[in-house]
């Protein structure tokens, strides 16, 4: 619930220092100083005192925890982050597959390529390239929450007279897209490209194999290969569809859940039915208005490694025309279907595990939170939408 119009902010000075780096070493930043994080300066209302902030993180030290409250935000969303890629990971590989055109997987289709994949590979087939996305979720999904919070409190303290809204969402999440996408894009063409390789478990199929495909062993080996052979812009290859992508699909993402829950009664908003469907919704309709630049992003970041690529993509629309020229525009949409199939079970695992390790962590609620900004000085009136 935002702030009354006409009602000062008061604000109070903090320094917060943020550490994240894989999920396993997430606890050892517990030296890292965090009054409160920016995750929890929203939707609070105004007037809040120091006695409120410190009754906040007497509640939420509760149970021994010595770890501070933004580490354990950022261990929370990690770990929704991590079981929710694990959980679709077989589709997100087939999903793959099928917009890099893979000479193995034309026509497939979801049960064919499924069935390919076990044949040549076994069961540990449908999770080729998954440790490279959960090693990329977890920074990838704490960045760009904490990053969504730190901007929409910026843009509502320096613009004193913005509306907050849906709009506000809309500028707030493109920004924070675009800053995750940059930090972990490595990560990104790493997962890619193992995912798209293809390695048979015994000498019965090897004719499957592509003879000169390129098989990396790890995450490691990808990055330092990729390095070696065309140094740091190889490791950047498809960013730009990438950010065009990104901009718009993740601020339409906040835009349209925003939007929606406004049409929620208020005494089921804080209901995980309505979340959920709020936050599926939403993630259908960003992901198909952006989808095409998904897939010219895939087919240049493993152009390397396909011999069917013959045209030398520069640039993300030239890609973009290349594609539709040469394999169609039903191309664009490639993969649509099984996106669609791992939205739901995905956002339903990623609020459940959220929601599940805020509590384990005894991490207090976004309302029991004071806003707090940088220079201990109040500020004007924010009006609420």
């Amino acid at each position: 619930m935002g702030p009354s119009p006409g009602r000062p902010l008061r604000t109070e000075r903090t320094h917060t220092q943020f550490t994240f780096v894989s999920l396993c070493s997430c606890a050892s930043t517990a030296r890292a100083s965090a009054l409160l994080p920016p995750s929890l300066h929203r939707g609070v209302r105004a007037g809040t005192t120091t006695q409120a902030a410190a009754g906040v993180m007497e509640e939420a030290e509760r149970g021994g925890w010595a770890v501070p409250l933004a580490v354990r935000e950022l261990i929370a969303g990690g770990v929704a982050g991590g079981v929710a890629k694990c959980a679709v990971a077989p589709l997100e590989r087939v999903k793959i597959l099928l917009q890099t055109r893979r000479a193995e997987f034309r026509g497939s289709g979801l049960i064919g390529s499924f069935q390919t994949i076990y044949r040549t590979e076994g069961p540990l087939g449908f999770y080729r390239g998954n440790g490279a996305s959960v090693a990329r979720i977890v920074p990838y999904a704490a960045l760009h929450y904490m990053a969504y919070e730190e901007y929409r409190r910026w843009i509502i303290l320096g613009f004193p007279n913005v509306q907050q809204g849906p709009v506000l969402d809309l500028v707030a999440g493109s920004i924070a897209g675009g800053t995750a996408v940059v930090s972990t894009y490595p990560l990104d063409l790493v997962r890619t490209k193992m995912a798209y390789q293809l390695q048979v478990k015994d000498a019965v199929n090897l004719s499957l194999r592509v003879p000169s495909e390129q098989v990396y062993k790890g995450i490691l080996d990808c990055l330092k290969t990729v390095y070696r052979q065309n140094g740091l812009k190889g490791l950047y290859r498809g960013m730009g569809p990438s950010l065009y992508g990104i901009f718009p699909y993740s601020g339409l993402k906040f835009y349209f859940y925003e939007k929606m829950k406004t049409r929620v009664p208020k005494e089921h908003r804080k209901d995980i039915i309505p979340k959920l469907a709020c936050g599926s919704v939403a993630g259908l309709l960003g992901q198909t208005i952006t989808y095409p630049l998904d897939v010219v992003r895939r087919q240049m970041q493993v152009q390397a490694l396909s011999l069917s690529n013959q045209v030398n993509r520069k640039e993300t629309f030239g890609s973009l025309a290349m594609i539709v020229k040469h394999q169609g525009w039903k191309q664009l949409f490639s993969g649509l279907s099984i996106n669609y199939l791992k939205v739901v079970p995905s956002a339903a695992l990623g609020f459940t595990v959220y929601d599940s390790m805020r509590d384990w962590l005894n991490v207090p609620s976004r309302e029991q939170a004071p806003v707090l900004s940088e220079d201990g000085s109040d500020t004007a009136p924010v009006h609420s939408s």
